[in-house]
């Protein structure tokens, strides 16, 4: 194993293998800074550039390009509230307050920072199960993802804020938007009132980037605000002077950063999930065993560094059912397997055996990639911060346009920007009543991946199944997740009590 190791290493170092990763690292941080390519759609495109070159060579050019996707579509989640990709919506949470407060070179090199480390953990995590590989990923099936799924779904009481009542109902309407077009079981179209573009259902990206850039736009128009981040809280200069500070915030707080490096990992070796989930999952994780709970939303850092943790850590996990079975661990893997017909490379136990050495400079191109995008990206993080500042009346028509481009790429189809449009009033509108926007998005990640395995799990093992191993070991930490918080204020409240001295 250890001459795989070495092997792969050397031969992503040699020309021009190293030469093609290097080419397509800033190739992936520009299609993720542009909102709804993502990482599919970006692979889509240069899937064809890949005819002819050897399999190494292929691999550095597609890995290199999709690894540093997410890590450069936290920058406009931050500075105008427009997630590059999916999985930077969670980062839209507390990202774009820090920056109203002036803090966006602090959200931004903590982000970048996160984002690395999270992508090497990841590297590091497929390596380590190669060895385990088969039983690791079989060990899961519909039960085990549906627990998961319900288990994701209760943290919506944990990002409601102040009024439960609103995040269950925000919840409740993302989940409604899920289960919008064809029944994954039956064939039925949902919801669709007689319109064919709700037959695929609604794109995550189009109900995001509406939910959060044009809400951002028009609280910009209503309020006529001079500048994104206020005056009164920050200077230009701090807004720049802050990268290096976020970057040692994120060391500072490296639990976090390696437990949802881990935990987004984990989720990206579940087929069917994505790295969505993971960074709602890692997100809510964030929520549940903070201290200050009641920050989360108001631009507190640990909102930024939980999710950009796991959504670059899901790609090393994504590889592991990709490369092993064939079964591709996200969209964007599932794109990728045509890569490896393309250049003769078939998944399987063969990947293990025959092509180790290819397996391992994948995790390297992973590795490097992610490290190469951070080194490349923070230079322009401190300038990029400054325009936080700029008049808004600048940024508006930049927001209006690349956020109603995205949507209309996410699935090439003109209803999107009708979608965006209503999606941004219904943003904008839960700010101003003060309801959650995070439940909503949350219920529409997991809305789909809860049906089809409830449906899927009852077929199979009936009502039982939740009494299979891990099922009911995640129904024993779903149960102790809603159960806890009460329990531990109950007991605080009478501790209260006791301490009051009486008269």
């Amino acid at each position: 194993m250890l001459d795989a190791i070495i092997s792969g290493l050397l031969s992503i170092l040699t020309w021009p293998n190293l030469g093609y990763m290097l080419l397509a690292i800033p190739i992936g941080l520009v299609f993720g800074m542009i909102p709804g390519i993502g990482g599919p759609t970006s692979l889509a495109l240069l899937i064809p550039f890949t005819f002819g070159m050897s399999p190494t060579a292929g691999f550095a050019f597609l890995l290199g390009m999709h690894s540093v996707v997410h890590t450069s579509g936290s920058i406009p989640a931050i500075l105008f509230n427009t997630p590059g990709t999916g999985p930077n919506a969670a980062t839209c949470i507390d990202g774009f307050p820090m920056a109203q407060k002036g803090e966006a070179g602090r959200a931004l090199g903590a982000a970048l920072t996160s984002s690395m480390v999270g992508g090497v953990v990841g590297a590091i995590c497929l390596g380590l199960v190669i060895p385990i590989v088969r039983p690791l990923v079989l060990l899961f099936g519909p039960a085990e993802f549906f627990m998961l799924s319900a288990l994701g779904l209760t943290f919506i009481s944990l990002m409601s804020g102040d009024s439960i009542l609103k995040g269950l109902m925000a919840g409740g309407m993302g989940l409604i938007i899920s289960y919008v077009g064809m029944d994954p079981q039956t064939g039925v179209i949902r919801f669709d009132y007689g319109l064919m573009y709700r037959y695929e259902g609604i794109s995550l990206v189009v109900v995001v980037v509406g939910l959060f850039a044009v809400a951002t736009v028009i609280e910009m128009a209503v309020e006529g605000g001079k500048t994104i981040a206020s005056v009164e809280t920050g200077t230009v200069q701090q807004a720049g002077g802050g990268v290096i500070e976020g970057m040692k915030d994120s060391f500072r707080r490296w639990t976090l950063v390696l437990r949802c490096s881990i935990l987004g990992a984990v989720i990206g070796m579940c087929p069917g999930l994505g790295g969505d989930a993971a960074a709602f999952f890692c997100y809510g994780h964030a929520v549940q065993t903070s201290k200050h709970k009641e920050l989360f939303g108001t631009g507190f850092l640990d909102g930024v560094i939980a999710p950009d943790s796991a959504h670059n850590a899901k790609e090393g996990g994504n590889l592991v059912p990709t490369l092993a079975f064939g079964i591709p661990g996200g969209a964007a893997m599932a794109i990728l397997l045509g890569a490896f017909l393309i250049l003769g490379v078939v998944p399987g136990v063969e990947m293990f055996t025959k092509h180790l050495s290819l397996v391992y400079s994948m995790i390297w191109v992973l590795v490097f990639a992610n490290i190469i995008a951070v080194v490349i990206c923070l230079p322009f993080a401190v300038k990029l911060a400054k325009v936080t500042f700029i008049r808004t009346s600048l940024i508006i028509p930049f927001i209006v346009v690349t956020g109603t481009l995205g949507a209309f790429l996410s699935t090439r189809n003109m209803g999107n920007i009708v979608v965006v449009l209503l999606a941004g009033w219904l943003g904008y509108g839960m700010k101003v009543c003060k309801f959650p926007r995070a439940p909503l998005l949350l219920g529409i990640v997991l809305g789909r991946i809860f049906e089809r395995n409830l449906v899927l799990s009852l077929d199979l093992y009936g009502p039982s199944f939740i009494f299979r191993p891990i099922a009911f070991v995640l129904l024993i930490i779903l149960l102790a997740t809603v159960i806890y918080p009460r329990i531990s204020k109950k007991i605080r409240r009478t501790q209260d009590k006791k301490a009051v001295p009486t008269l």
